[in-house]
């Protein structure tokens, strides 16, 4: 059943209606899900798992690594629904909850996974490497996450938990963080976590090593790229908001602004950095966009705002901030779907198999808890009391697009008047060939707020029936299949899908077009210049994003297909178009809560067709889905006058309202610079309906690419 909040001020939140009660009967509504399945005061935080394959603890794994994982579940589980269930306790210390009493649970089992022969003793870091049967120094495990997620929400409450233990008792909990707080962390944003767990103990007065803890700092700050973003390992997503902008403030309160006030004046700048931009990120709902990895986190993208409020110089626009995380908590709690048995499904909306990954367990999605972070905000606050405002929405009057471009992470996103939509464009991804999910989760053309991104298969399809099942196209990516010899004068495609971009390169912005460059099945054992590629160039267009795209291949003959957001199939208009040479396909239909939804696909010079391709089983939103997508087949092997560059538009509306035929067919005129009119140099100039022009140039973006 989803969450239909009581307390609603629609004078205080004109967008949501929400209030601090409304957040608080949000909480309870979590913590009724996850307590309807403890039978037992003593029983852990372990829920139902619909999911047996891809997560852990792995059933097939050796006996000793599933112990540790078994462990590790016992404490994320408890941990993370710890970050709902803390700020709940600060606020109503006598919270009960299917008969149980908050404070007296969590301070239960907080103390029984730290104490060393309880049953649910989750084991020191040094128990851990008895466990594996050998001691590595650089093994790290999932309870170092899960110590930082424990001493916040001891912090948040405090005065009820933390503060009721004896000495003794604080001691045996010091003890378990001690290890974790020091040894081997990953070099990421998990230093984070070491860092939490060190000004913690601190602050309580344990002894800590500073010069461990400066040097996770340093590293921290080095991670920094600009306009308030980290890069998380090799990747931008969510963890530069979930992780570095919350943890990095909180570190700030605990030591940083007392032991390294040089460091957190740059943590503080960085995250008021963010805060400049960062609203913009999110759609005139509200909405949280699916992208980069660890989607079943979901709406903690939004605790980013609140551990920018908890700096001494925040600059968050408090009422900004309340209206999209209201807007985000209700993109999820307000859908049927959400939840499985009570606890947030392993998906974005209901359970997605093709975006979770090998390190979540049933527990995980308990991490969106992050969000409710913000209870521990007073009644008082600013971020309470101020009037919900829509920021950009509300000041683009007349304006039909916004565009922020940052170079820095390689995110350039819009801002849509005329639907609402937020669209993101990325670059500066690099995954390993084969890795679908890396490729899914980074290296979509683009990533809408209200088409979350599709899968090419399910996830439990072998690999053999996934041509049959039309694994050759992607929705908002590229898939080249190379074409084999002639033989007895026909040319045959391959039966395999041969290319897939597994790397963007970022080239920047110029004259309002974003430049990329995508490679196809990249990899460091061959030379560049043997790699098939493709020469990005697109910009927005009042729904949605136009596309003026150059071939850069070496091994022709080859086909191409590009492919639409992924539609939800819930019964499904269809409807073509034409203008001069240029064809369009419409959809209209509704999504899985009943809201309408229309999609069209434009397509110009280069391509040969448009066509449908229906699946089930791989869109986040709707069992069936439907993807337009547009294919061409370049014939000669060299010479001849090909078509290098691909035009193409997609765009969305949230009504069935019809889009007008400007809409759908705004260009006028295309002129090339090469006398054939195939593109192979010099700039496109697109002549547009409106009066506009838009000039697309290749040639310079080689010294521009970032990765």
């Amino acid at each position: 059943m989803k969450f239909e909040p009581k307390s609603l001020d629609f004078e205080l939140s004109p967008y949501t209606g929400l209030t601090r009660e409304s957040w608080l009967e949000a909480g309870r509504y979590m913590l009724e899900g996850i307590f309807q399945h403890i039978e037992d005061f003593q029983q852990p935080v372990v829920m139902p798992r619909k999911e047996t394959e891809i997560t852990y603890p792995h059933l097939k794994a050796p006996e000793e690594r599933q112990t540790i994982e078994r462990k590790a579940e016992v404490f994320e589980g408890l941990t993370r629904s710890f970050f709902i269930a803390a700020p709940m306790i600060s606020n109503i210390p006598d919270l009960e909850i299917c008969g149980y009493s908050m404070a007296e649970y969590y301070k239960n089992q907080v103390l029984r996974v730290c104490t060393k022969g309880d049953p649910l003793y989750v084991g020191t870091y040094a128990d851990q490497q008895d466990i594996a049967g050998h001691v590595n120094p650089f093994q790290t495990f999932q309870q170092t996450v899960e110590t930082c997620a424990l001493v916040i929400c001891l912090w948040v409450s405090r005065e009820q938990i933390w503060a009721a233990y004896t000495k003794e008792e604080k001691d045996v909990i010091a003890a378990l963080l001690e290890g974790y707080a020091h040894e081997n962390t990953v070099p990421q944003n998990w230093r984070l976590f070491n860092m939490l767990d060190m000004a913690f103990l601190h602050m309580e007065g344990y002894p800590i090593q500073k010069d461990i803890m400066r040097d996770h700092a340093q590293a921290i700050l080095n991670y920094y790229v600009g306009d308030g973003w980290y890069r998380d390992g090799h990747s931008f997503d969510y963890y530069s908001c979930w992780a570095f902008n919350v943890y990095a403030p909180i570190w700030n309160l605990w030591y940083g602004y007392e032991h390294e006030p040089e460091i957190a004046l740059r943590f503080e700048e960085n995250s008021n950095k963010l805060m400049e931009t960062y609203g913009d990120f999110f759609d005139r709902d509200g909405w949280t966009n699916m992208w980069g990895r660890s989607n079943i986190y979901r709406n903690a993208a939004t605790s980013a705002f609140d551990g920018n409020l908890m700096l001494h110089s925040s600059k968050a626009d408090p009422g900004r901030a309340r209206r999209i995380s209201s807007g985000s908590l209700m993109q999820f709690l307000g859908r049927e779907d959400f939840l499985y048995h009570g606890i947030p499904t392993l998906g974005f909306y209901g359970q997605f198999s093709p975006l979770v990954q090998g390190y979540s367990c049933a527990e995980s999605p308990f991490w969106l808890g992050k969000a409710f972070l913000c209870l521990h905000l007073p009644a008082e606050h600013p971020f309470w009391t101020a009037k919900e405002n829509n920021g950009t929405w509300d000041a683009m009057k007349g304006q039909e697009i916004k565009e922020t471009c940052l170079n820095g992470p390689a995110l350039c996103f819009t801002n849509h008047q005329a639907n609402g939509e937020t669209i993101l464009r990325t670059g500066k991804v690099l995954k390993n060939q084969g890795d679908e999910h890396g490729m899914w989760n980074y290296s979509k053309l683009c990533y809408n707020t209200k088409y979350p991104w599709e899968a090419s298969f399910p996830e439990e399809v072998p690999k053999e029936k996934r041509v049959l099942m039309g694994a050759e196209v992607e929705a908002q990516q590229y898939v080249l299949k190379d074409v084999e010899e002639p033989k007895e004068g026909q040319l045959t495609l391959k039966t395999e899908v041969s290319g897939k971009a597994n790397v963007t390169f970022w080239c920047g912005q110029k004259d309002g077009i974003l430049y990329r460059r995508q490679f196809f099945d990249y990899g460091l054992d061959r030379e560049c210049h043997w790699i098939q590629a493709i020469n990005l160039a697109d910009f927005p267009v009042a729904y949605g994003i136009m596309r003026v795209d150059k071939l850069r291949l070496h091994q022709v003959p080859a086909s191409l297909t590009l492919g639409s957001y992924g539609f939800p199939d819930n019964g499904t208009e269809v409807m073509e178009k034409s203008c001069g040479n240029a064809r369009a396909v419409i959809l209209k239909g509704k999504d899985a809560t009943g809201c309408e939804k229309q999609m069209a696909m434009t397509i110009y010079d280069g391509w040969r067709q448009l066509a449908l391709l229906h699946r089930n089983g791989t869109n986040p939103d709707s069992d069936k889905s439907i993807v337009v997508y547009a294919s061409m087949k370049r014939e000669k092997q060299y010479g001849g006058f090909e078509p290098y560059i691909l035009i193409s538009q997609v765009i969305t509306k949230e009504s069935h309202e019809d889009f007008t035929e400007e809409e759908l067919f705004p260009i006028s005129e295309i002129i090339y610079a090469d006398q054939e009119g195939c593109g192979s140099y010099g700039p496109v100039k697109l002549k547009m309906k409106d009066g506009s022009q838009r000039v697309v140039e290749f040639e310079g973006i080689e010294g521009n690419l970032m990765l």
